[in-house]
């Protein structure tokens, strides 16, 4: 994990809630935020909630539930709350390895692929069993192998072949990198967790522009960071090697391919 791995600020933010979201966050945001919806919990804590996109779906389906929403990425949550008006629902600036809550406080955490960016994973996961309270639950998601996602994979190798002597990593060693759902289970386990349910859910990655998917892939998320240093013209360079790429696999209505991650519901006992 580099300093700028995590680090979602400047045009990031925007980029990413415009086109990211919808790409590939949002069909994984309505399934995880129903899957808490069926807990019917009074207290609930998001950790990594970038932009909002499980926020608000969490917050029109539980108008009864308190939500707080963190992040590490100040600029993240502004985002979300320009776009998210809803009395139920506050927005903090937080650590998920030291989270600024009491013990026994919240009914349910949930975290939508935040964990990989963890630097300690265990670290963050024991914090959600403290802020549990009794017979409460950590539901998050962890993306698949990137070779199942077909799009991420067709940007990352079209980006790394553009420069070749020094290829970017990002996608394979952060987001799609912590994809072995026996690691995870283990590392919940070493948390404190013992009751673990794992499950892999498929979704399509659908956006009708393919430049846009480009741009939203390149420039929105911290793999930016690692083109940037290859150079004034390297992001322009990418962004033309990822639409070539994900031109390839697109259809006359656009992108449309398949996408897998994991789902994982995780208890004290």
């Amino acid at each position: 994990m580099t300093a700028t791995d995590a680090l979602f600020a400047g045009r990031i933010p925007a980029l990413y809630d415009c086109h990211m979201v919808p790409l590939l966050f949002e069909p994984y945001a309505l399934d995880l935020a129903a899957r808490v919806a069926a807990l019917a919990p009074r207290e609930i804590l998001e950790t990594a909630a970038g932009t909002g996109v499980v926020t608000a779906i969490m917050a029109r389906e539980m108008p009864d539930a308190r939500i707080l929403a963190t992040d590490l990425n100040q600029a993240m949550l502004d985002v979300a709350a320009e776009r998210i008006d809803a009395p139920n629902v506050e927005f903090r600036e937080a650590d998920a390895q030291a989270l600024p809550l009491p013990d026994a406080s919240v009914d349910v955490v949930v975290c939508q692929f935040g964990v990989m960016f963890f630097p300690d994973r265990v670290g963050a996961y024991r914090e959600a069993l403290r802020v549990l309270k009794p017979g409460g639950r950590f539901l998050f998601s962890a993306w698949d192998r990137i070779e199942r996602n077909h799009v991420t994979q067709a940007l990352a190798e079209a980006v790394k072949a553009t420069f070749p002597d020094d290829p970017p990593s990002f996608m394979h060693r952060v987001p799609f990198g912590y994809h072995d759902m026996v690691r995870i289970e283990a590392d919940l386990h070493a948390a404190g967790f013992e009751s673990i349910e794992a499950e892999p859910v498929e979704k399509r990655s659908r956006l009708e522009s393919v430049e846009d998917a480009a741009r939203a892939m390149v420039e929105g998320s911290p793999l930016r960071a690692e083109i940037e240093a290859q150079g004034p013209d390297a992001l322009a360079r990418a962004k033309n090697a990822a639409a070539a790429a994900l031109g390839r696999l697109a259809g006359p209505d656009g992108l449309d391919e398949p996408m897998s991650a994991h789902v994982f519901s995780a208890a004290e006992t």
